[in-house]
């Protein structure tokens, strides 16, 4: 197939899953009728790569839900409550989620597609709340439920108490029946914002990692010190609190609840190469992404150790590949000058594309399709094989020199 079919297919899928009169694609429309906070961040960008500027609407979208105090929900609700996201808010949910809106603007900007002061503003306004409210004495980020990570079932939430320890007795129900159970945990603040839990708060590397990027991506963009100097603070934090020598990848930090199930190797632990200024270890842990005997698989990084007990490629956030953790690893890649390994991870997120029927997320091993099919954010694979990354350095932030020290 060539890079024009692709294409072709990739507006049709956003094409058929926008709404008009949202400003935004709805994710899957029988699973996924919402607005996402990150999914429509890539959204974004896939419509930049197509050369649309429903870019700009679809980034709009994602920050008008913007509460009085800076959080980004991590949910906007499309037209009905989702009951299932409790909490004391009616349109938008209470939580945040990965704020890839400053690498959103970035790749907007870069293409032509210049965001408003306004969304600029809410952007920005959405990291400062990130890193006035939710970090530790450390210099770290916390979240305060599964969903604002991202990886929601995840292996190294079993020790908080999720139900799902071995692939043998875990159950996605009993799962999700856990998580809601948690947003009861939570306390919030006047504007309806969570801010603490008494049962699960953690410092996740892969959180962290995206807070930071995209702090230092923003930086770039509006050429703004502060936010250089925070991405500097955080990374370094990162790299002093998070780093694994025995797995050699990044791991979580329980601050709340958690246990040893913190450290387990999932590809999760290798996005902190997007920002570290430590070359040993990024290439390390990018290294990882194609070897067979960790996450390396045919059709894309496993995300867990594929000899790891927790492993199931067919099972959500316990094994399979994720089309959005493709596209920030090779943007790592890319930022250490792997070329190689950054090529083997385009053609194999692609063919995992393809062969999933554009599913939300695929089996590593063969490809089969999982989740939601067909979901829109596969659609960055677009992204894979655009030169632009290189030339207009997107995804390349590295904070300045000397600026920790200030």
């Amino acid at each position: 197939m060539t890079d024009h079919d692709v294409d072709l297919q990739v507006r049709q899928l956003l094409e058929s899953h926008w709404d008009d009169a949202r400003g935004y694609c709805v994710p899957n429309p029988t699973t996924y009728p919402h607005l996402w906070l990150w999914d429509s961040c890539f959204h974004a960008i896939i419509w930049a790569h197509l050369g649309d500027d429903r870019a700009l609407r679809e980034l709009d979208a994602t920050l008008v839900g913007q509460l009085p105090n800076g959080l980004v929900p991590h949910m906007r609700y499309g037209g009905r409550r989702a009951d299932s996201w409790l909490g004391p808010l009616e349109k938008t949910s209470s939580l945040t989620q990965p704020p890839m809106f400053g690498h959103a603007a970035k790749v907007l900007s870069a293409r032509g597609f210049a965001p408003s002061a306004e969304t600029l503003d809410r952007a920005r306004r959405g990291l400062d709340w990130l890193w006035r409210t939710r970090r530790t004495e450390d210099g770290l980020i916390y979240v305060v439920h599964p969903w604002e990570a991202g990886n929601d079932h995840s292996p190294r939430w079993d020790d908080f108490g999720a139900p799902g320890r071995t692939p043998d007795n875990y159950s996605r129900p009993a799962r999700t029946a856990w998580n809601k159970a948690r947003v009861h945990d939570i306390t919030f603040d006047r504007d309806g914002g969570a801010e603490w839990s008494s049962s699960f708060v953690v410092c996740p590397a892969a959180f962290n990692a995206y807070v930071a990027f995209n702090l230092a991506e923003l930086a770039e963009l509006l050429d703004d010190r502060e936010l250089a100097v925070r991405a500097a603070q955080l990374s370094a934090a990162m790299d002093a609190l998070l780093w694994d020598d025995d797995e050699q990848l990044w791991s979580d930090l329980p601050v709340v609840g958690g246990g040893p199930s913190a450290k387990l190797p999932t590809s999760d632990g290798v996005m902190p190469a997007l920002v570290t200024r430590d070359r040993a270890k990024a290439v390390a842990a990018l290294h990882q992404l194609d070897d067979p005997d960790r996450f390396g698989a045919p059709y894309g990084p496993a995300n867990v150790a594929r000899g790891n007990p927790a492993y199931d490629p067919q099972t959500y956030w316990r094994g399979p590949a994720w089309p959005p953790l493709n596209y920030l690893f090779w943007l790592a890649a890319r930022r250490w000058q792997l070329d190689g390994p950054a090529q083997t991870l385009a053609d194999r997120s692609v063919g995992g594309a393809l062969q999933s029927g554009w599913a939300e997320y695929w089996n590593p091993e063969n490809g089969t399709g999982l989740g939601a099919a067909p979901q829109t954010w596969t659609g960055l694979v677009i992204a894979l094989r655009d030169p632009m990354i290189l030339a207009q350095g997107i995804g390349h932030a590295s904070p300045t020199e000397g600026v920790i020290e200030r």
